[in-house]
């Protein structure tokens, strides 16, 4: 496979993480959480899309192969 490819998704993946992040700690803010609560909703958004990415890649992975 091509590396600038795999650079490219990669990349893509983690905008889209930071993206979700970012949105869950808004979210929390106008929902009233505080700065710390906040910030653990956006890190538990972020793992979880990241982990998404990850098992979808490893179940491509094994559909392809």
């Amino acid at each position: 496979m091509n590396v600038a490819l795999i650079l490219l998704t990669t990349a893509l993946v983690l905008v889209i993480a930071l993206l979700a992040a970012a949105g869950a700690g808004k979210l929390a803010r106008l929902d009233g959480a505080t700065y710390p609560a906040a910030l653990t909703r956006a890190a538990t958004a972020f793992t979880a899309v990241l982990t998404l990415a990850t098992a979808m890649a490893g179940a491509l992975t094994a559909l392809l192969t």
